[in-house]
């Protein structure tokens, strides 16, 4: 249990915690609190609950994901992922369904991490990702379509098309007010992007639009339209259930231990690019079971690691689980003192926030860039997105894991149909290299079952040369998850100074390379199809003044 279950805040004050490093967490922490508050809010409201439950999971859920967690910056909460699965089960179940099916779901995360799963959820391969988040992005936007235009709806169809057709049919009630509001919070929030503000848009439109709002009486529906007053208060209560009803909550409380590990452990992924960290998989897990199997008793939704957040912690200087710590105790006192406030935010706000937060979520560049790559890539792609937008996540969840053991068995088969290595009549006789070069060989695919492996290998060695050859030699093909996968970590050596030089890449793996723009973070002369040509680039490296080899 002590291997798989280490928090990393625990390790922290073994290490040591100085005044300077809790000033920039305590910095840091302050500013994600108030970039939480309009998310959490949006987010509880799209999903079909009341604010308050979505300042309660962001706090609950977010300190106990900072104090058990496995990872050093992961800021935890409501996000955008889940709002699909909690407005349907809620749909279905009602809310007490709801939080039988989080809890239920926090003791699934909980097992996968005892029995450390946390590695395999890692190799969902990327086009299933991708395809999850795009659909999920256009589903939010979808439901957002109602309140940006102000349209006269009591109740919004679940079914996609269904939705759509329902808005074209009430157009006509349109509120021209809300449609302005909308466009405002949307301008407001990128322009704090453009100009790199301290203070996040969100919360700037909120601030600015709600009284403008109130004062001037303007007739555009808000929170308090739908939901009435708003608690401040925390408080404990038990949902009813029968326990004979049990095994109806299995699937939904499956769909969300689903997305929730692999949000999580894909957050704590990038946030390790981000610090040159690595974070424990497991106990990441299970400090997500534990946030969600006690969030729920506060009347709470599904949390999960959040990936705009954590950036947003690093950015600032977080750097332990103490700035995530200190985020949660922000919005507790924000809830305590100015919570019942939150009634007065106009739901076009909300609609505006909601929709950048899409944008953001759908990754079309990478959608893009998988279309043009090879058909199995595009067929898990294609079919897990339209699942995702047209049927339910729940089946394209299932489906996606299926798909992806297919994609894993077409490309073992595909090993063996590939050509030999083009150069590996070449010496491996490294004993005459120059010390500050270093070399790493990849033997086998790079694809999304191996891809993690090799580029932690290829991260921790390459900092500790100034010029990393790589020899793919015996690399027979790359798919989409391994290039992400390469290109990120040859950014993060890039950031480090280190120079990486390219043998052996066959064909097939430079047009994967090209697809996936790789020109831009690496220049085309370091790609070479033997190792001495490779080798003599990076003596000519060694020499060349205009190259920075510092460390």
């Amino acid at each position: 249990m002590n291997t798989l279950f280490k928090p990393k805040f625990f390790t922290v004050l073994k290490e040591g915690y100085g005044k300077e490093q809790f000033t920039k967490d305590a910095m840091s922490g302050v500013v994600v609190g108030i970039v939480a508050l309009p998310l959490a809010i949006a987010f509880a409201v799209a999903s079909g609950v009341s604010p308050d439950k979505g300042l309660v999971t962001a706090v609950i859920a977010g300190f106990l994901i900072s104090f058990l967690g496995g990872s050093r910056v992961q800021i935890g909460g409501p996000t955008g992922a889940f709002i699909v699965i909690v407005y349907g089960i809620i749909e279905q179940y009602g809310l007490g369904g709801l939080l039988i099916s989080t809890v239920l779901a926090g003791f699934i995360l909980i097992a996968f991490g005892l029995l450390q799963l946390g590695n395999l959820l890692k190799f969902f391969p990327r086009p299933l990702v991708v395809g999850f988040t795009s659909g999920i992005a256009l589903v939010i936007f979808s439901t957002q379509i109602k309140d940006a235009l102000g349209l006269d709806i009591v109740k919004v169809p679940a079914d996609f098309t269904q939705k759509w057709m329902m808005f074209a049919q009430e157009i006509h009630t349109l509120n021209p007010w809300s449609i302005v509001i909308t466009l405002l919070t949307i301008a407001i929030i990128l322009l704090s992007t453009k100009y790199k503000s301290i203070v996040p848009g969100s919360f700037i439109a909120i601030m600015l639009i709600t009284p403008v709002i109130q004062i001037f009486s303007i007739p555009v529906p808000t929170i308090e339209t739908y939901f009435g007053e708003i608690s401040g208060k925390l408080s404990l209560s038990i949902p009813d259930f029968e326990w004979g009803s049990l095994g109806n909550y299995l699937q939904p409380a499956l769909t969300i231990a689903l997305l929730g590990g692999i949000e999580s452990l894909l957050s704590a992924v990038v946030a390790d690019g981000m610090i040159s960290g690595k974070h424990r998989s497991n106990t990441e897990l299970i400090a997500q079971g534990i946030a969600n199997v006690i969030t729920p008793f506060f009347g709470g939704i599904p949390a999960t690691g959040a990936i705009a957040r954590t950036a947003t912690n690093i950015k600032n200087g977080g750097r332990t689980p103490v700035a995530g710590i200190i985020h949660a105790i922000t919005l507790l006192f924000i809830m305590l003192f100015f919570g019942k406030w939150a009634k007065l935010i106009p739901m076009s706000v909300l609609a505006g926030i909601l929709i950048v937060v899409s944008y953001n979520m759908s990754e079309w560049r990478s959608f893009r860039s998988i279309l043009k790559g090879r058909s199995f890539d595009v067929l898990v792609l294609l079919s897990t997105f339209l699942l995702t937008v047209f049927v339910d996540l729940t089946v394209a969840l299932e489906i996606g894991v299926v798909l992806a053991s297919l994609l894993f068995m077409k490309r073992m088969s595909d090993i063996h149909s590939m050509q030999e290595p083009i150069d590996s009549d070449l010496i491996d006789d490294y004993s005459n290299i120059p010390h500050e070069i270093g070399i790493y060989e990849i033997s086998g695919p790079l694809f999304f079952a191996s891809a993690k492996e090799y580029c932690e290998v290829i991260k921790n060695l390459g900092i500790r040369n100034k010029i990393l050859i790589i020899r793919m030699r015996h690399v027979p093909f790359m798919d989409s998850t391994g290039a992400h996968n390469l290109k990120d970590t040859i950014k993060t050596l890039k950031a480090e100074n280190v120079q990486i030089v390219l043998s052996g890449v066959n064909k097939q793996v430079k047009e994967c390379m090209l697809k996936n723009q790789f020109e831009k973070i690496i220049d085309l002369n370091n790609i070479h199809v033997n190792f001495d040509e490779a080798l003599k680039y990076a003596n000519e490296l060694i020499k060349s003044p205009k190259i920075k080899l510092h460390k």
